[in-house]
């Protein structure tokens, strides 16, 4: 990556790096993980755009992750509703 393009990617590194960490910890707090869970940071040198893989995770972790997200939607629908 060139001195131009790290400075124009500075913040969007940042914020890969922050997605990750939050995500991380969050998951963490509902004894939950994405064991894989990182920031591309090849694709991101290459082309500008940092993407998140998710990875791979053990089929128990998903169906947790997925329960939390479904409490939280239907938290925030009630939550909208009221």
């Amino acid at each position: 990556m060139g001195p131009i393009l790290n400075r124009a990617t500075a913040e969007q590194r940042r914020d890969a790096a922050l997605a990750v960490e939050e995500l991380t910890a969050v998951l963490a707090l509902a004894d939950a993980k994405l064991p894989s869970l990182e920031v591309d940071w090849d694709y991101g040198r290459l082309t500008g755009a940092y993407l998140i893989n998710l990875g791979s995770a053990r089929t128990a972790q998903v169906l947790r992750i997925t329960d939390l997200l479904r409490k939280g939607l239907q938290h925030e629908r009630q939550a909208d509703g009221a």
